[in-house]
């Protein structure tokens, strides 16, 4: 039997790291992708030559050609500019938006029946365009932002309390910017809620930090933005769905009436398994956190009507 073909699209710190990280699990062989000519072809080496240290048998391949990706079961699209000191995620849409519709338009025409997995900023807005360039039904196009805001609330917890991370369990929804929402009422410690542990000063403190948790990964790096974290939520859902695990994973998709919301990409529970987007779970909400998703719903829904206003599309 073979191993699934994975497809990682922009040979950066995002896509190579999600490169060895995929070798490095085994969960398939890798195409890494871009346009610099012999970049991907040097880091798809270097990986290769790194595997008998970590005992992988992955086989990756670096290219500058689609056509080595013919045939991917689950393509990760992490191509575009990051964000710079002062930039907000939506500063990068008109550049971002013209680069994954090309990368979308050749991945669609090389691998018709793969899974798309986008990380490229603004998130929700790219996951609109790669769904409508590349015409894939919506269980088959969704994007990395609920995993790595999850992510990244669970860790904050973690350091907060002294506790193992593997203790915690969360989830925030919404899309991927400053009105995420993450939801103290389903998060727990070992099964006990945050709100009985700490006060609500500080769990109001820890839900604020992963909204900005981007922008304070930039002002630190001051040349760049996040890529480890980033590139382990994406392998987290490419092992949901090659290993059809049925894992419930927080992420961006086409809700069509879920929640009340119409039409619009958001982050939402979703069953994760081998044909892509198996289920949205819907869970029931406050008023509160209910406008608040719709709040942040609504954002996203301004981004993508003015990429269609743009006429990139």
């Amino acid at each position: 039997m073979s191993r699934p073909k994975i497809s990682v699209i922009g040979a950066g710190n995002v896509g190579a790291t999600t490169a060895l990280m995929l070798a490095g699990l085994e969960h398939g062989d890798i195409v890494l992708v871009d346009i610099v000519e012999d970049m991907p072809q040097g880091k798809a080496l270097d990986l290769m030559e790194m595997s008998p240290v970590l005992d992988y048998d992955s086989v990756i391949t670096g290219t500058n050609n689609y056509d080595d990706t013919a045939g991917s079961d689950v393509v990760v699209i992490t191509s575009g500019i990051p964000r710079k000191p002062g930039m907000s995620r939506d500063d990068l849409i008109s550049t971002n938006t013209n680069i994954v519709k090309q990368v979308t338009e050749q991945v669609a025409a090389k691998s018709p029946n793969a899974i798309l997995i986008l990380v490229t900023n603004p998130l929700d807005a790219m996951v609109y365009v790669a769904h409508k360039v590349s015409g894939f039904p919506k269980h088959r196009v969704m994007g990395m932002a609920g995993a790595l805001d999850s992510a990244r609330f669970m860790s904050f917890i973690a350091m907060e309390l002294g506790v193992s991370v593997e203790n915690i369990n969360a989830f925030v929804l919404g899309g991927h910017g400053d009105d995420m929402v993450p939801l103290e009422r389903f998060t727990t410690v070992a099964g006990v809620p945050i709100t009985e542990l700490m006060p609500p000063d500080r769990v109001e403190a820890l839900i604020q930090r992963p909204r900005g948790g981007g922008g304070e990964i930039v002002k630190l790096l001051k040349t760049g933005s996040a890529f480890y974290a980033p590139a382990a939520s994406a392998v987290e859902m490419v092992e949901a769905i090659v290993k059809d695990k049925k894992k419930i994973i927080p992420s961006c998709v086409l809700a069509e009436g879920e929640y009340g919301i119409e039409n619009t990409f958001v982050g939402l529970p979703v069953k994760l398994g081998k044909t892509g987007i198996e289920e949205i779970l819907e869970i029931k909400l406050t008023d509160e956190e209910s406008k608040a998703l719709h709040v942040s719903a609504s954002h996203v829904k301004e981004l993508c009507e003015h990429i269609e206003g743009m006429g990139i599309l």
